[in-house]
């Protein structure tokens, strides 16, 4: 099985001409050799996967969530099919009496629940594009959002409201109407008022609307959503994505898990936690709409996620790495704890299995023994009893471009291939060193072309035309194509800058592999053209830092920011991380020369992180400006 080949050449690659570089064979996935998924002419929007599992499971339930009292929380609570169609048809039904008109855009702004996805639902019954509004991004970037994709209606979580009327001064010649997800207060919808706006609560805003309501047509190409990029540099970029983009990449999901593993059914479950204004998760609640499956919600609490999942029991839960990162850890930390002879167990067991998926059997038949015996509680590729598959992909391809085959060992630890609804292709960067029409390792940058791309940049046509050439998408992203046709990624176009003595520095990649290191959890990589070497800001790991204090009767034990300045304890992690550095093949140049120990967290408070945890740059440099002149200053005299 692993020894198969999953991507196929469809066109040649190009020699390098005097204004493009080289450009690799395009490759689909084997499932799409013949053509790319088309759209059923039936299908216009997104509206009707909702419309048919209504009418096909009406009494199914669709949207749960747990309810907080004053001691404890409830059981999941559900809403059917049927009521939460009733609901949509209701709220799109108010917000056509609102005044809200087909094509018009409106705002989603709130953590997961019931009625992200009713409103969501909503704007496409009437096609009304909704704009999801990051509930972690600050008054600030909400007011650009609004006023830049012009949003004239929205609905916000409870908790949310103060935010939105903070900003509604600057943004009253657009925003007319406001639906609390919830309740609203008598002042708040005084304070609206005075600005131009009507607050409405839910139940307040349902009654406007009837279950009678003629809806709109709908096209393919109407615009089903404009969703902005939270961006490592700059101003968020508006992401139009069109109904035909986001249904193929719905049915695409369903092709592939039908032809290599099972599709949903009204039988799942899944967790809806990753957040909404993310297009990743809007597609996977889609594609479980389109199935008739069950979505829980988590209570919005990242302390009580793993009980929301014992409670819920999803069938399918989609996670990012830091999600997984955190599981993996976790788990290590408790079978530590259970003592040497559990430790043993649980190693021979996993070695035992692991050596079962590497010759090719599948999950459920690789030792079920050992899943009953010591793996029935614990998760991830060889320790849960479920498929994992990883893949890739972004905003500008709807969600997942490429992704793992389920049961195909060999794929681990790459993004798979391409989806069904796309072709790819690598293009050489000369400047990095990576040939894309290589005999031995073709590596470049990932361009893409197909039916899940959006449609340009939301009043931003030059920054479309930067990225869009020639009908490919350039990603940013580099990667380097594997004999079972499957892709890796292994570096990032964009973060690179040259030394000053010529040498190009690929960050991400050097930071991927310090991050190996056990002792860190985060850290920030930094050099420019003037200087000769690396410095880093590192977040340590606490509990590890903490030991080797107490281990070298270290009197700064009580109070971690005075461990993180202790000119020991940054040599002992400077040293370990180039140690790191050397078993992982960096060169000479790109070994550390100072750290910065910081104690805090990179977080988004500061403004140092996207919502998906990816560093901003230049904000990190402006945050830490001092620092790193100091570093510098360090480096050049005398190390740590």
């Amino acid at each position: 099985m692993g020894d198969e080949v999953y991507s196929v050449r469809v066109e040649e690659g190009r020699a390098a001409t005097h204004d493009k570089p080289s450009a690799g064979p395009v490759y689909r996935c084997i499932y799409a050799k013949d053509s790319l998924l088309h759209l059923p002419s039936n299908l216009d929007s997104p509206w009707h996967f909702f419309r048919d599992s209504a009418s096909k499971y009406p009494s199914k339930p669709m949207l749960g969530r747990r309810q907080k009292s004053e001691s404890e929380v409830d059981p999941y609570k559900w809403l059917t099919y049927q009521e939460a169609y009733e609901t949509a048809i209701r709220i799109g039904s108010a917000m056509s009496s609102r005044g809200v008109n087909p094509g018009d855009h409106c705002g989603i702004y709130g953590i997961n629940c019931p009625e992200w996805i009713i409103a969501m639902e909503a704007c496409n019954s009437h096609s009304v594009t909704y704009v999801p509004l990051y509930d972690t991004l600050g008054p600030n970037v909400v007011e650009f959002i609004i006023n830049h994709a012009q949003v004239s209606i929205a609905f916000v979580q409870d908790n949310k409201i103060p935010s939105i009327l903070s900003c509604l001064g600057q943004c009253s010649s657009n925003l007319k109407t406001i639906v609390s997800f919830g309740n609203v207060s008598t002042a708040q919808k005084k304070e609206a008022e005075e600005l131009g706006a009507y607050c409405f609560s839910w139940e307040e805003f349902l009654q406007l609307g009837n279950l009678d309501a003629d809806l709109p047509p709908k096209r393919k190409t109407d615009i089903c959503t404009i969703m902005y990029t939270s961006g490592t540099t700059g101003e968020p970029k508006g992401v139009i994505i069109k109904n035909e983009a986001f249904m193929a990449e719905v049915l695409s999901i369903d092709q592939v898990l039908d032809l290599t593993d099972k599709p949903a059914s009204e039988d799942d479950v899944y967790f809806s936690f990753l957040p909404l204004a993310h297009v990743y998760d809007q597609i996977m609640e889609t594609y479980c709409i389109y199935r008739g499956a069950s979505i829980g919600f988590w209570q919005g609490d990242v302390r009580y996620l793993m009980e929301d999942v014992q409670a819920l029991k999803p069938t399918i839960f989609c996670g990012v790495p830091r999600v997984f990162d955190r599981v993996y850890a976790g788990i290590n930390s408790k079978i530590s704890s259970g003592g040497a002879l559990r430790s043993a167990l649980f190693q021979y067991a996993y070695n035992y299995k692991l050596g079962y998926l590497e010759k090719g059997l599948p999950q459920d038949k690789a030792a079920p023994f050992f899943d009953r015996l010591v793996f029935d509680k614990e998760f991830l590729r060889v320790t849960s009893g479920a498929t994992l598959a990883q893949g890739y992909g972004l905003t500008e391809s709807c969600g997942g471009c490429f992704t793992a085959i389920g049961n195909v060992f060999s794929m681990m630890g790459t993004v798979g291939v391409p989806m069904t609804t796309i072709e790819a292709r690598l293009e050489s960067v000369p400047e990095m060193g990576y040939d894309a029409l290589s005999s031995e390792a073709a590596r470049g940058e990932i361009c893409l072309r197909g039916s899940t791309l959006f449609s340009g940049y939301h009043k931003r046509q030059d920054l479309t035309e930067e990225v869009m050439v020639d009908g490919w998408f350039h990603t940013g992203d580099i990667g380097e194509w594997q004999p079972n046709g499957s892709m890796k990624i292994i570096d990032r176009k964009k973060n690179i800058f040259k030394l000053s003595q010529g040498e190009y520095v690929a960050v991400e990649n050097i930071e991927n592999k310090y991050l190996r290191c056990p002792l860190i959890t985060s850290i920030w990589v930094y050099g420019n053209s003037f200087e000769s070497f690396l410095v880093a800001v590192v977040v340590p790991d606490r509990k590890a830092l903490e030991d080797w204090a107490v281990k070298h009767n270290n009197s700064s034990t009580d109070d971690f920011k005075s461990l993180c300045e202790n000119l020991k304890a940054r040599k002992y992690i400077l040293d370990e991380l180039n140690s790191t550095g050397q078993k992982h093949q960096l060169r000479g140049f790109e070994m550390l020369k100072a750290i910065h120990l910081e104690p805090a967290p990179f977080d988004m408070e500061r403004d140092l992180i996207t919502p998906t945890f990816k560093l901003k740059r230049p904000q990190l440099l402006k945050y830490y400006k001092d620092c790193i002149e100091e570093l510098y200053k360090e480096g050049k005299g005398t190390n740590v």
